[in-house]
């Protein structure tokens, strides 16, 4: 019998070689998932602190957008009044 850990899991394989057979494996222990049960309550108290201020700053982004593309669009109409020989580009859709 010889031993052979396993690539994926780390788990320790018995093999016979007369069958080339598997006859026992010892499966590593796992670390718990959480070791500190208080640190990661105060970590999830902090996250909704964290996920306010995220989302007061995208809300923020949000209000000046729309000023944004007032801008955008008065600056394209203007450019429009003054040139209105000029034709608009021709798109793909157009050639068909």
């Amino acid at each position: 019998m010889f031993d052979v850990e396993c690539p994926c899991c780390q788990a320790i394989l018995k093999i016979d070689p007369e069958t080339r057979a598997v006859i026992a494996h010892t499966v590593p222990a796992k670390p718990p998932p959480i070791e500190d049960l208080a640190a990661e309550v105060a970590k999830l108290k902090g996250a909704g602190a964290r996920r306010e201020e995220i989302f007061q700053k995208q809300f923020e982004a949000e209000k000046s957008h729309g000023r944004v593309l007032e801008k955008k669009f008065d600056e394209l109409f203007k450019r429009a009044k003054e040139n209105p020989d000029l034709t608009p580009p021709k798109r793909d859709i157009d050639l068909d």
